[in-house]
């Protein structure tokens, strides 16, 4: 389970900035919470709230980073540069980032500096009778090389050395087999957020659910459980593989999913979800990314989480991460959302505000920070009427 991730200098946050999960002993038990099997208890879901272009989007993009570096990175171009953007205003500097997690019972830390052209420092730890690193890998000015050190992580020094500056050690030793960095770089993330924003809800999106549903038969009628359930006029979901021609003559095939509709007098008709409703294929889309994590763990990230969703839809959703029953692994959730009902239903230890300066730089802190809030506090009022920052100055 992911602990927490902190970074600096990425796209408007140029200060330090931290999203965490950890949880005292003062937030109540009945909280959505998972003992992680390190012996940490972690939150399943994280809300950002804040204004319109306040960095919420930015503030999930780390992660996402950290993830696709760690993972992919091996297989990039030579010559590319890493995908994301410092802070205008230090543009010339190193960007840092943190993350922590529980992998098979050890607490491990990886950080990361780098700027766009290469990788300055990479490490990785494992908590032990304390922190003790597994790698490090510094990048040697004077040399034009890295500096590598190693504990039982078992990559061959010889490979090590020739790991491009643009991409992770932990990517490249996965690659050799190297069995801690295949099981680091296996880790799953399920998000709707690209390097430039939230991914838009097109045909897209729903051929790319269909595939996912058309190989996960449980997961279908999961599906059809919870899309009959919210009163979506949908009895079932049925994926099917259709055959188009090209313009050169030439025949593809996708997966395209169709919603069944019960009528008056036990009559049944499909609908291609291209013509269902926005909310209904939006949905689709969501659960699609949702379910596969309550179904073997991992993290979601999903951007403007309510979008075309009524906000009514918002607490049985989130249910599914607060269940044992349907949250078995302990998957998390991290998303942002205008809905700010989400307040009424979430904890204060589960919710990080999200604002930016006059100065176009932004800032995040956890709702149970700040000073003077109380467990009995209204949430949802106190927000409104300004009290924890992060409203709209109009």
């Amino acid at each position: 389970m992911l602990h927490r991730y902190a970074f600096s200098n990425f796209q408007s946050f140029r200060e330090r900035a931290e999203v965490s999960w950890l949880l005292d002993r003062k937030v109540p038990q009945a909280v959505w919470s998972h003992l992680a099997s390190s012996g940490e208890r972690v939150s399943r879901v994280m809300a950002v709230i804040g204004p319109n272009a306040s960095g919420k989007t930015a503030l999930l993009k780390p992660i996402l980073f950290l993830h696709w570096f760690a993972s992919h990175s091996f297989a990039s171009d030579p010559a590319a540069a890493l995908p994301f953007q410092p802070h205008a205003a230090t543009a010339g500097e190193p960007s840092e980032f943190e993350v922590e997690l529980d992998v098979d019972g050890q607490l491990m830390r990886y950080t990361l500096r780098c700027t766009p052209q290469r990788v300055l420092h990479e490490a990785l730890y494992a908590r032990h009778e304390r922190m003790r690193y597994v790698f490090v890998r510094d990048w040697n000015e004077a040399t034009q090389a890295y500096d590598i050190k190693q504990q039982d992580f078992g990559f061959a020094p010889s490979e090590a050395r020739k790991v491009r500056p643009n991409a992770s050690l932990i990517a490249t030793a996965a690659q050799y087999g190297v069995p801690l960095a295949q099981r680091l770089a296996g880790s799953q993330i399920w998000s709707n957020i690209h390097q430039y924003g939230r991914m838009v809800n097109d045909a897209s999106q729903l051929i790319q659910a269909a595939t996912h549903f058309a190989t996960e038969e449980a997961q279908r009628q999961q599906l059809v459980r919870l899309l009959s359930a919210w009163d979506l006029g949908l009895s079932d979901v049925q994926v099917r593989e259709v055959e188009t021609v090209q313009s050169d003559g030439k025949t593809s095939k996708f997966w395209l999913p169709f919603g069944i509709h019960r009528a008056a007098g036990h009559v049944s008709f499909e609908l291609p979800f291209a013509l269902e409703s926005s909310g209904t294929q939006g949905a689709l889309v969501l659960l699609s990314r949702l379910l596969p994590v309550l179904a073997t763990g991992g993290l979601a990230v999903i951007d403007e989480f309510e979008n075309d969703l009524h906000p009514h839809m918002l607490e049985p959703i989130l249910d599914l991460f607060a269940s044992p029953v349907t949250n078995p692994h302990g998957g998390q959730l991290l998303f942002t959302c205008h809905a700010m009902e989400v307040l009424n239903i979430l904890h204060k230890s589960q919710v990080t505000l999200v604002e930016k300066s006059e100065d176009n730089q932004s800032s995040a802190w956890r709702l149970d920070s700040v000073e003077g809030i109380r467990s009995d506090d209204n949430l949802y009022a106190k927000y409104m009427a300004g009290a924890y920052g992060a409203v709209p100055q109009l």
